[in-house]
């Protein structure tokens, strides 16, 4: 939403809309396209309700201006108030032309009135974006939003299109930060269905910011008269998430406020700012006493300092409690059973609970942590039998994973000739001219790790052997090698006695280290 206040309908439909433009991004079942109909139906209907509250909102100011006794300042603040009204009636009849045009050239309806082109995923893009009229819309809507902040003269009236760049959510995103307002509200892939509740969730903030621009001039009328004029249906549900098949239960009540008055209001002492008569308690939630179901009750105090008729001050005060639900964190990898030591074992920590609030930072002990280009990605490089990942997210400390530790298998010591692997039970038909001795990783931990399962023979010891007697040695320095001096004396009967004096690794940052583990350390080739 663009800013100003919201009604808790207007809250809910906004984040259903955030969440299932997430799952579209995963490219998640066609039934999400179903989902953006109905988010795009329910801001259609709350648009209508909110456009007709806005429509009252300019029936009150005259109201109050005439029985005001018509003073010329208030006429003056009531012309502006249907100015507002009309203009915004001429932006939202033109986003409705854009929504027709969008479902006119995707097929229109069928005969139930159903979207024919809901999945048509090429049409918006090429609208909105190749056509200019993304463009188009940017400068409509914030003409709008400058008209508001000149008439009102506040400049809380923020612009509704926006860019990647001015939103917080997607300015440090390398993969949207660079997005105009058209490609990231209808660029590439997305869907007629999604477009068409872009444009209704565009319609839904003109109201909101026009609602807030009632309130601003409604307020020169009678601001210093404490009437309660602005009244709202509340419902206050005893939980938000319901699983299917238990009770919904919630208060509904009418919540009453005056826009005459100018109200302080704090949580816990910290003072919070006010718009429309609403403060935003916002903070972050804190717990270390969790019960054995993760949850911890916690409270704060709320307190509402107003100024009566006759300038006394007033305040009231509640506690309020709410639960703080321990966070879980989520681990994906080859393998998150166990470590492997001296290795650069790639994780990926999820805690779904935190949602875009997520900025994950690690540290670990007994190893250590290596942050990843992706959000939630890390390395780990055990350096005992047992790490300890630490994960926090805003300064916060989130928990603690505890991993086994396994040391790293020795690799096989294996012979080649001419390619071939060469069979040490029957031996090789006649001397060979060279050789390759290989350590080859185990299959599994090769799978797992594959930038850590790189070994090398880096030296080796070679000797023909004649009735039990040393007959030529050599020794080598790498996997291959050259037995020309070898085979020159070789005879039918003798073996070639192979001892691999040295291995070395080569770990997923390319530096090398001797790797003692290996075997068999001695290998013996007989020549028939």
């Amino acid at each position: 939403m663009a800013g100003g206040k919201e009604t808790p309908r207007q809250k809910m439909i906004g984040m259903m809309y955030l969440v299932l433009t997430a799952l579209l991004a995963l490219q998640v079942s066609s039934s999400v396209l179903d989902k953006f109909v109905f988010i795009n139906q329910a801001f259609e209907t709350t648009n209508a309700e909110n456009g007709a509250e806005n429509t009252k909102k300019v029936e009150s100011i005259q109201k109050a201006v005439g029985d005001a006794g018509n003073r010329e300042a208030d006429v003056a603040v009531l012309d502006k108030a249907k100015e507002v009204r009309e203009n915004t009636k001429k932006i939202l009849a033109e986003l409705e032309t854009y929504k027709g045009e969008l479902i006119e050239r995707t097929g229109g309806k069928d005969e139930n009135g159903v979207f024919l082109g809901m999945k048509d995923y090429d049409t918006s893009s090429a609208m909105f974006v190749n056509e200019g009229k993304g463009d188009e819309l940017k400068e409509k809507l914030n003409s709008y939003s400058a008209y508001l902040r000149e008439t009102t003269k506040d400049e809380s009236i923020k612009n509704i299109a926006k860019d990647a760049s001015e939103i917080k959510e997607f300015k440090d995103d390398p993969n949207q930060q660079r997005k105009g307002f058209a490609e990231l509200n209808f660029g590439h892939n997305t869907p007629m269905a999604g477009a068409l509740a872009s444009l209704s969730q565009l319609q839904s903030d003109v109201i909101t910011e026009e609602t807030k621009a009632l309130a601003i001039l409604g307020k020169a009328v009678g601001a210093e008269d404490l009437k309660f004029d602005q009244i709202v249906p509340m419902v206050r549900p005893e939980s938000r998430i319901v699983a299917a098949g238990s009770e919904y239960v919630a208060d509904m009540f009418i919540a009453a406020s005056s826009s005459g008055i100018k109200p302080e209001m704090t949580w816990n002492g910290n003072e919070m700012e006010v718009v429309d008569g609403m403060g935003k308690v916002r903070f972050t939630a804190k717990a270390s006493n969790y019960d054995k179901e993760g949850l911890s009750v916690q409270s704060f105090i709320g307190a509402i300092k107003v100024k009566l008729p006759g300038g006394r001050d007033t305040v009231f005060t509640d506690t309020i409690q709410y639960i703080v639900s321990k966070p879980v964190i989520q681990i994906q990898s080859a393998s998150v059973q166990a470590l492997y030591l001296n290795c650069g074992n790639e994780l990926t920590v999820n805690v779904p609970a935190l949602g875009t609030a997520y900025n994950p930072a690690f540290s670990a002990k007994g190893g250590q942590a290596i942050k990843g280009a992706n959000r939630g990605d890390v390395t780990i490089v055990p350096k005992s039998a047992k790490v300890s990942l630490s994960v926090s997210s805003g300064g916060n400390l989130i928990g603690t994973e505890t991993f086994q530790v396994k040391r790293i298998p020795k690799p096989e010591i294996t012979v080649y000739s001419g390619g071939k692997e060469v069979d040490l039970k029957r031996g090789t038909k006649g001397a060979p001219r060279s050789l390759k001795i290989q350590a080859v990783p185990d299959e599994s931990f090769a799978q797992f790790l594959p930038k850590d399962a790189k070994f090398r023979v880096a030296q080796s010891e070679i000797t023909l052997v004649r009735s039990g007697r040393a007959v030529v040695n050599i020794k080598p320095k790498g996997p291959d090698v050259n037995l020309s001096q070898i085979a020159g004396q070789a005879r039918a009967g003798d073996a070639i006695v192979i001892e691999v004096k040295k291995v070395q690794r080569r770990n997923f940052k390319g530096e090398i280290e001797d790797f003692p583990n290996f075997g068999p350390r001695i290998l013996t080739v007989r020549i028939n």
